[in-house]
């Protein structure tokens, strides 16, 4: 990277407001953004980091139906939200907007309006689907169907999220409305699209030729089987009453389609910072010398690396990104999270469960992030590598240099003598450090620039393993000097270098070693590291030991499987069809039946069987022994004295040789236990009659 100062505008996806942010997000743009914007920043580069919330697209028009609700109330509420988790997570956006507000409006409308002027768009009549029941056209998400590429049945009208094509919603198969159910209709409607097939030669030559040594594969080749299999014009409005009104004369009743709008929010947001810091905006957008880097999630590839660059190219005055470092997803517990079915972990209610541990879960995101395949989130690596790992390897050197050094030397940093081989081989290590890791950001392999911040963490430890200072002590003072010496200079790295990465324990470890500031004659802390100024010079005086970690123990790990366990049961029960009917039954049938009300007064499992227990139950007309398979739902105790509905005349039977006279009659709850079908116990009496 060129040491001298650059313009960067960095962007990460904006996320819909229709829930929160979980980890999927987090992974796959959030966190990753994050550690490169604030690496860029601590090489003196000019940074404009923008991000909001995209408050336009069908899914918050579909929540706000089902909560009875209208769409500015469910965006209202999950902006909220989402800004204060990314603010309390430590995500350091320079702006964080929304595109419901004027600016964003304004811009959008006025990008819209000029492309519109220049002759950019093409006006047509087509047929699209729409639902008579509803009364509306279906646009996007509001259509469900099969997917024509991979077969899945569950595909939306924009897209099938399960094998990433963009689709049109008259694509799909057997198509549904997601309003009503209905099977929709054809009908004629108007829209300006986007001619992307006449950008088809430009985006071969800036895309295919232009990128093809410096983009993610990942990247490169869905957009390169995009343009493989050719470019269609693509519809630039929708007919919705939520959104931003198409400004053009005889489009009433017509918004800007989401992902038009939606990325011309980085715009409006970056116009929002600097009207807000006195700075202009025009050179983050507008100067070829600005470096655009867009941070998203693989399924979005194709609207920033596609229709977006057509949409700045045919403008005429914007630049291009010149990378876009998407991630694949992330898996939680193997299976794919979902926000409609509540499998996830939302980020607000992480930072509740797990308080003032922000950079713990930052952590595990990073060293297990899906740069180049889906990868699994699980609650059991969460705790290794917490405990394994930061706690054992990260916090326990700082802990013993800090320790040590009060211990020894009143926390004065020691002023050091002869240097050994192993000294010079430890501090030429250290200096090797920053170069190696920021090599590893500057090619957006973010974990394995972590791994390499960990390594440095693992070098102090095996220098003071190896060197032994607590033993030293006792017998070479001068020595331990140092050895100390050496390792506050490892410590005072690892304050610097961590700051990306885990920015909360950085603050921490710079407050423990006194140096909230590390710069000198305006040289970054992280080239100073590089120099050969002492990072951390003797006489500093530095502050008392307290944890950077605390492990995790297995009570907190279970509190969060057991509701992943609640979610996952919860969904089987809403997903589960009833039983199919039974053959029918006559009148005569029915009444054959005698139920009646009766009462536990004895219960004892069965000796030998994990199910079965006996059970002595007053019927009102005499006291018989029922065996019934309860017990792994019931302890005798608590059932005595139950009130039940029992079946009074079936024929006897005999189970491990006790006969059993009769049937208690049981179901399932949602949690899928099972429960008594009770009479009102108030006033009905044993014996009575069920009719």
């Amino acid at each position: 990277m060129d040491k001298n100062p650059q313009r960067y505008t960095i962007t990460a996806a904006l996320p819909y407001t229709n829930g929160p942010i979980h980890i999927g997000h987090l992974a796959g743009v959030y966190v990753p953004a994050d550690i490169y914007s604030r690496f860029l920043r601590m090489q003196g580069h000019d940074v404009a980091f923008v991000c909001g919330s995209d408050e336009h697209g069908v899914p918050i028009t579909i929540k706000a139906k089902k909560e009875g609700v209208t769409p500015q109330d469910v965006v209202d509420k999950y902006h909220a939200i989402i800004k204060k988790s990314f603010a309390e997570f430590g995500i350091q956006f320079d702006n964080y907007s929304r595109t419901s507000g004027k600016t964003h409006h304004d811009t959008a409308s006025a990008f819209f309006k000029k492309m519109y002027d220049d002759g950019k768009f093409i006006e047509e009549t087509t047929k699209q689907l729409y639902d008579e029941e509803a009364g509306q056209f279906l646009a996007d998400r509001f259509v469900i169907g099969t997917c024509p590429k991979c077969g899945n049945e569950e595909a939306y009208g924009d897209q099938c999220e399960k094998c990433g094509s963009s689709l049109n919603a008259t694509d799909l198969i057997n198509p549904k409305s997601a309003i009503t159910g209905a099977t929709p209709t054809l009908k004629e409607t108007r829209h300006w699209f986007l001619p992307l097939d006449q950008y088809e030669n430009w985006l071969k030559e800036w895309i295919l030729e232009g990128h093809k040594n410096d983009w993610k594969s990942n990247v490169y080749g869905q957009v390169k089987s995009w343009i493989d299999d050719g470019l269609r014009a693509r519809a630039v409005t929708r007919d919705l009453d939520w959104g931003i009104p198409v400004p053009v004369e005889g489009a009433e009743g017509k918004v800007l389609y989401v992902w038009f709008d939606a990325p011309i929010g980085y715009i409006s947001s970056t116009k929002e910072w600097a009207e807000r810091e006195n700075k202009d905006w025009e050179p983050y957008w507008k100067d070829k010398d600005t470096r655009l880097i867009h941070f998203i999630g693989k399924d979005n590839i194709v609207f920033h690396c596609i229709i977006f660059p057509v949409m700045l190219k045919a403008h005429g005055d914007f630049i291009l990104p010149e990378n876009v470092p998407a991630n694949e997803f992330l898996n939680l517990e193997g299976k794919k999270l979902s926000t409609s079915k509540n499998w996830a972990v939302w980020l607000h209610e992480y930072l509740e469960d797990f308080p003032g541990q922000q950079d713990v879960l930052r952590y595990v995101l990073t060293a297990n992030a899906p740069e180049t395949k889906d990868n699994d989130f699980t609650w059991k690596d969460f705790q290794a590598r917490n405990n394994n790992e930061l706690v054992a390897i990260f916090g326990n050197f700082i802990n013993r240099v800090v320790v040590l050094t009060n211990k020894y030397y009143n926390g004065l940093v020691p002023e050091p003598g002869a240097f050994s081989e192993v000294d010079e081989k430890t501090i030429t290590e250290l200096k090797a450090y920053p170069a190696v890791i920021a090599s590893s950001i500057e090619k957006y392999r973010f974990r394995e620039a972590q791994g390499e911040l960990m390594n440095l963490a693992r070098l102090g430890n095996k220098y003071l393993a190896d060197e032994e200072p607590w033993k030293l002590i006792k017998t070479d003072e001068e020595r331990v000097k140092t050895i100390m010496y050496v390792a506050l200079q490892i410590a005072s790295a690892l304050g610097t270098l961590s700051e990306p990465f885990l920015p909360f324990t950085s603050d921490k470890l710079k407050q423990m070693l006194n140096q909230a500031e590390i710069e000198v004659s305006d040289i970054p802390a992280w080239d100073l590291i590089e120099s050969k100024e002492a990072l951390i010079p003797a006489g500093h005086q530095i502050g008392k030991g307290e944890l950077l970690f605390s492990k995790i123990d297995e009570d907190q790990i279970q509190k969060q499987l057991d509701k992943l366990q609640a979610t996952k049961t919860a969904n089987e029960m809403e997903n589960a069809q009833a039983e199919p009917q039974k053959d029918t039954a006559t009148f005569d049938d029915f009444t054959k039946m005698d139920l009646r009300v009766g009462t536990i007064i004895e219960a004892t499992k069965m000796p030998k069987t994990k199910k079965l227990m006996v059970l002595t139950v007053d019927t009102g007309l005499d006291k018989r022994t029922v065996v019934s398979g309860i017990a792994e739902h019931f302890k005798p105790e608590d059932i005595v004295g139950k009130k039940v509905t029992v079946l009074v005349n079936l024929a006897p039977r005999k189970l491990r040789g006790v006969e059993s006279e009769g049937m208690i009659l049981m179901t399932e709850n949602a949690e899928g236990k099972l429960v008594f079908v009770n009479p009102d116990e108030d006033g009905v009496k044993n014996g009575t009659t069920i009719n």
